[in-house]
């Protein structure tokens, strides 16, 4: 699709849906429930044109959850999948402002009937884009300070919060990131599949578009999505830490299972560009094609710039991506709040463990966190709670007054809740959270998230939630095990079969071992050391225990491990 056929499309859908629906520009708002597909995009660059504030819903958002911000937001129209349509009618949820549903796709006639019998009216988007072709009205776009969008954040416990964020917002995000180095031009194409209901991917969208590049959409299914890569061959790739690491676990396991040969000659070239990488080269004349080139072809072959975001990295798997693919790897950090990103790592930075340097658009501080004794007079780094201000500050909570307040102090600065250090060459790292704290039998504060984040760099560790209770003395874990056991399980002629290696008690022994060899090497404390592990090969995903972004929800994985977590603890001492 070009873009004059885009802007014609997006204005005769918006023409239809302001004059069907009964919508009133700079006034009301619309939701989008569905996967990333085009007539997302189309709604998008719709409601922009006609001043209309979008709220999203994620794709995997229960009806509670759903019926929640619908109420809350007073939404009169959806626009949604057509899988989508029975959810929003069920009536054990009720959606009382509802009155309009707009299906991209076909919907049953009992559906239609269904929807009637409640007073809610089904359009198909095809339909309500034709009307709008036969009755256009001109576009009335929206002032910076105008809302662009309600964004509920996924919350790790109760209902999620809107975040509003203007126009304004979304261009000083994007004039921050471009400016960071962050180069984007008409040649280049991005596969959309991180999920457009948040905004990092919006942002990412709508800066490759704001330059002239192509898009294209996933078919909807993660597992085919190197398939999709592979046939729409992206020079931009944006992804999250759960994807980078599947990938390195695939290309390393690949490498282990190839013979003695082909895994010593990667290991020569990988030595050799990692000593170039230190000069800042990320390309080697003889390496890339001979060793390189079939990892490079897993994302089909024409990346030439990476951008990470979401959740910290491990340094090695950042490090492997430069190596293996030749290119910059772009580091962000931020959060909703702050439309995204509010640092990143310069497009040159060839360094590890960090999140970068602030945008140009916003101002960074730390302040003491006492109860943790995080100070910004710590030596030799600066410590405390992250803290931004700028054009890229969203303007509070929806309908939250009180929450609001303590999001946003009177001297105008954003509280993340993130503790960060500065550290001497002027980047940020971020190394704990502030309220996922507890406190142990004995009385000292534990922050999980910190040693999470250190155990994660284990090489047979997909994913881990490290638990503690305040009537107990030490520290357990649930641990997903990464595909690099059953390389291990191979060497050490155990069955090839995670479902088998989990009730393993040899395999449980060798993973809580390596740990303490990482504990170590981190420096936790004793009180930090988890003591012992529950395997599982069932991964954490979104829906259950993980937001959207993939953080953990504590209070839903301790009750869905219950029984586990209670065994662990009978067998210790």
């Amino acid at each position: 699709m070009s873009y004059k056929s885009v802007r014609a499309r997006s204005l005769a859908f918006g023409s239809g849906l302001v004059k069907l629906a009964k919508l009133t520009p700079h006034e009301d708002k619309i939701g989008i429930y569905s996967i990333n597909k085009v007539e997302w995009l189309l709604t998008e660059h719709a409601a922009n044109a006609f001043s209309l504030c979008i709220v999203p819903l994620y794709d995997t958002l229960g009806p509670d959850v759903c019926s929640f911000i619908v109420n809350q937001a007073e939404l009169s129209v959806v626009i949604c999948s057509g899988d989508k349509v029975e959810l929003l009618l069920k009536q054990d949820h009720p959606m009382k402002g509802l009155k309009t549903i707009i299906s991209f796709d076909k919907v049953p006639a009992e559906l239609a009937e269904k929807a009637e019998a409640v007073g809610v009216k089904i359009l198909p988007f095809g339909e309500v884009e034709q009307f709008g072709q036969t009755e256009p009205l001109k576009a009335d776009p929206p002032k910076p300070d105008e809302l662009a969008t309600i964004c509920y954040t996924s919350g790790t416990t109760g209902n999620p919060k809107g975040v509003m964020l203007t126009h304004a917002n979304f261009i000083a995000d994007l004039a921050g990131a471009f400016r960071s180095g962050v180069n984007v031009n008409e040649t280049d194409v991005h596969v959309s599949y991180l999920p457009l209901a948040h905004v990092f991917e919006r942002v990412v969208l709508n800066a490759v578009l704001s330059q002239g590049g192509a898009a294209g959409f996933y078919r909807g299914d993660v597992r085919k999505l190197f398939e999709d890569i592979g046939v729409l061959k992206p020079t931009i790739f944006v992804s999250v830490p759960r994807l980078w690491n599947t990938l390195y676990e695939k290309v390393n396991t690949g490498v282990r299972e190839s013979g003695f040969i082909k895994s010593n000659l990667f290991d020569v070239a990988f030595a050799a560009k990692q000593e170039g990488l230190k000069e800042g080269f990320y390309t080697h004349g003889m390496w890339d094609s001979t060793v390189f080139s079939g990892v490079k072809d897993k994302l089909g072959g024409n990346i030439r710039i990476m951008v990470t975001g979401s959740a910290p990295l491990a340094p090695y798997v950042m490090e492997f991506l430069r190596i293996c693919f030749s290119c910059p790897v772009v580091e962000g950090y931020g959060q909703t709040e702050c439309s995204a990103a509010c640092t990143t790592t310069p497009i040159e930075e060839t360094s590890t463990g960090h999140v970068g340097i602030p945008l140009s658009s916003a101002e960074i501080k730390l302040i003491d966190v006492d109860e943790m004794n995080y100070l910004t007079s710590d030596k030799p780094n600066p410590r405390g709670e992250l803290c931004v201000r700028g054009p890229i500050c969203c303007k509070g909570y929806y309908k939250e007054e009180k929450k609001t307040a303590e999001l946003i102090d009177e001297h105008g600065w954003y509280h993340s809740g993130d503790v960060a250090e500065f550290l001497p060459d002027g980047t940020i790292r971020i190394i704990d959270r502030v309220k996922n704290i507890f406190k142990l039998s004995h009385g000292e504060y534990i922050a999980p998230e910190k040693i999470e984040n250190s155990y994660l760099q284990s090489q047979y560790i997909q994913q881990i939630y490290v638990h503690g209770e305040s009537i107990k003395s030490c520290l357990i874990a649930v641990v997903v095990p990464s595909e690099n056991l059953l390389t291990w399980a191979k060497e050490h002629n155990k069955p090839v079969d995670m479902s088998k290696l989990v009730l393993d008690p040899e395999v449980n022994t060798m993973i809580l071992k390596d740990m303490e060899v990482i504990g170590r090497a981190e420096k936790l404390r004793g009180f930090e050391v988890v003591k012992a592990i529950h395997l599982t090969d069932k991964p954490f995903t979104p829906g259950d225990i993980l937001t959207p972004t993939f953080k953990i929800k504590r209070p839903q994985a301790a009750a869905m491990y219950k029984d586990a977590l209670a065994q662990l603890y009978s067998g210790l001492p």
